[in-house]
């Protein structure tokens, strides 16, 4: 994992929602709320991309050291089997091919070794930076439904004011989304849309792990 990668994380899980409600406070909140919430969805589906990368070198690993122990085994079977039949020059080209195979394999162990511990790092990051979504995605809800009680209470002594101000925001706020990413209103419910059922997938595994947690727990009162 690039030092990059995570050092971005590290900003992520270090940021705190105070601070982030200290930049509501300051500038338009649906803005606020949309940048930094896209800034940890591009950290999360970079290390994503990374845990992927990382997963297939560990199972393109794995396959090369079955292969060579493989190797390894066969070629134990046609030495003896040149033995037996005296064939010298070929018990030697067998020879050298299993040294060069035990001389390969400590190195891909090696290799092996360091995709497991990545892998299992970018896991937690994983774990890590979804919980921190989760935690600032309450907390904007809040904040959010605190400000919508605000205007419903200014709305009372003026509600044809307070819609028109609402509209304007929300126009305005589609208009620098558009600006900024290039996508449209419609682009940004559908994109929306898929990242609710990316969470809602992220959540079904998280049950499971706390599942399964509880269940370890019970089973060691047991």
């Amino acid at each position: 994992m690039a030092d990059s990668l995570k050092a971005r994380v590290g900003r992520v899980i270090a940021g705190g929602v105070h601070a982030v409600l200290d930049r509501l406070e300051d500038r338009a909140p649906d803005v606020v709320m949309e940048q930094t919430l896209r800034e940890a969805d591009g950290v999360i589906d970079d290390v994503r991309h990374e845990l992927g990368i990382v997963a297939a070198n560990r199972h393109l690993s794995q396959q090369q050291h079955a292969s060579l122990n493989a190797q390894h085994a066969r070629l134990a079977e046609q030495i003896d089997q040149a033995m037996a039949q005296g064939r010298d020059e070929l018990v030697r080209a067998g020879v050298a091919r299993q040294l060069d195979i035990e001389a390969q394999l400590p190195v891909l162990e090696n290799t092996l070794s360091e995709f497991v511990l990545q892998e299992r790092e970018l896991q937690g990051f994983l774990s890590a930076l979804l919980a921190k979504k989760r935690e600032m995605a309450d907390a904007l809800s809040d904040f959010r439904k605190s400000r919508a009680a605000t205007l419903q209470t200014s709305a009372k002594a003026g509600s044809a004011g307070a819609e028109q101000r609402i509209g304007a925001v929300s126009d305005a706020f589609d208009r620098l989304y558009e600006r900024q990413t290039g996508l449209s209103a419609t682009t940004r419910s559908s994109t929306l849309q898929q990242a609710a059922q990316l969470h809602e997938l992220d959540e079904l595994v998280r049950d499971n792990k706390i599942a399964e947690r509880i269940a370890q727990l019970k089973a060691g009162r047991a």
